[in-house]
């Protein structure tokens, strides 16, 4: 069985949070909503193991030494490295929580930046302090369900114009955009290709690239939109035949890039 992983909040002072700073042999007092997780609701005792990360690559192998005070001892530690290709999921705001069911499924596939986007059509609307909050639960959440080092970075809310200064950076710098319309033309064959050819020049160069996925909210991305991201230069797609929900649609093609990015074997 996997041991279970816990995410550090990255604002606590008194816990390492490098390689350079931790320890093996150390004994770290686990935050107070850890413990409560870890020792009261999943029943963890002397001598369990369990992990512990900083959302930033950093995964600490430990024990728990004393469930009542909840001291774990520090056995073990790596660092995990990020892929030189980071994928993006620009998701637009969604009722009924399929926003937050799409964030979710592309934490555990491997998503390594989560973009909330305000569309022409999003009927939710994105609240500071709140919905923030909400998403990057959700975040840390499927996380530690998945076991990964690296949290996905929750960017600032986009309108359209900053989704559109977006696909002009990705055409500067070498990344791509794509955009899944339900009324698109081309095909998915085509932009795996592209991908590929991404993944090359950051091998060669060593340069990061990002690749995001653009996905609209239940009645879809209005036309205005899509020819704006397609004037910066975005690619507009369609995946496969059927119609795939707002919750669905950024799961299954970052599901599809991570395979032809090697993430996935």
């Amino acid at each position: 069985m996997t041991n279970p992983l816990f995410v550090l909040d990255n604002s606590t002072d008194d816990v390492p949070m490098t390689a350079d700073s931790v320890q093996v042999g150390w004994n770290l007092t686990l935050p107070p909503a850890i413990k409560r997780h870890a020792i009261g609701s999943m029943r963890l005792r002397e001598g369990d193991a369990l992990q512990l990360s900083d959302g930033h690559g950093l995964k600490i192998n430990a024990t728990v030494a004393d469930a009542e005070r909840g001291d774990v001892r520090v056995e073990s530690f790596d660092k995990e490295s990020r892929p030189a290709v980071r994928l993006a999921l620009v998701q637009a705001l969604a009722k009924n929580g399929h926003d937050e069911q799409a964030i979710d499924v592309a934490t555990q596939i491997g998503v390594d930046e989560v973009v909330p986007w305000e569309s022409d059509r999003s009927i939710a609307k994105w609240k500071d302090g709140k919905t923030d909050r909400k998403w990057r639960s959700v975040l840390v959440a499927a996380t530690e369900q998945s076991r990964r080092g690296w949290l996905p970075e929750l960017a600032e809310r986009h309108t359209s114009r900053m989704i559109v200064a977006r696909c002009r950076r990705a055409c500067v710098r070498g990344g791509l955009v794509i955009v899944l319309h339900q009324d698109a033309t081309d095909s998915w064959s085509g932009i795996e290709d592209r991908v590929r050819e991404v993944a090359r020049k950051s091998a060669e160069d060593g340069n990061v690239r990002t690749v995001s996925v653009v996905v609209g909210p239940e009645g879809g991305i209005s036309d205005r939109e899509v020819e704006e991201f397609r004037d910066a230069g975005a690619e507009v797609v369609l995946v496969g035949h059927n119609i795939l929900r707002a919750s669905s649609a950024g799961p299954v093609a970052l599901a599809l890039l991570s395979r032809v990015l090697g993430r996935i074997e």
